[in-house]
């Protein structure tokens, strides 16, 4: 019986791996995006600067396409509070620039979706900033 019971279970899960194949590629976790500088001066043009590593090498991320960007005020409770952001490219293979209406004080939230050559999911993360007068 339990002979029965473990092969239709081998079977199922057999069943489970060919239709939903694992993929050797990497996943959006295995990619890392930060702040360069996570205190800013309150600027009607405010540069921030995100750095995209593969944290399984090491090596930036270059090419990626930068799919949304909201800036908001969530860390000080107003995430209704947004503001314009606007990509402005990548000077180094990695790093990526936007341009900010930072002219609050505050902590600021980057919420920032980006897709990967070769990654059939975006990487999406929450990034955390203070601006200071």
């Amino acid at each position: 019986m339990n002979r029965i019971l473990f092969s239709g279970r081998a079977m199922l899960l057999l069943g489970l791996l060919a239709m939903n194949p694992v993929s050797a590629s990497a996943a959006a976790q295995d990619y890392e995006a930060a702040l360069l500088n996570t205190d800013i001066k309150q600027s009607r043009d405010a540069m921030v600067e995100v750095r995209l590593t593969d944290l399984h090498t090491g090596a930036p991320v270059a090419d990626a396409i930068i799919f949304s960007t909201v800036l908001d005020m969530a860390p000080d409770g107003m995430p209704d509070m947004g503001t314009a952001i606007e990509p402005l490219g990548s000077s180094e293979p990695g790093i990526y620039h936007f341009k900010a209406n930072l002219s609050m004080a505050g902590g600021w939230r980057l919420r920032i979706g980006v897709m990967i050559q070769g990654e059939p999911e975006p990487v999406e993360r929450d990034l955390i900033l203070k601006v200071s007068p």
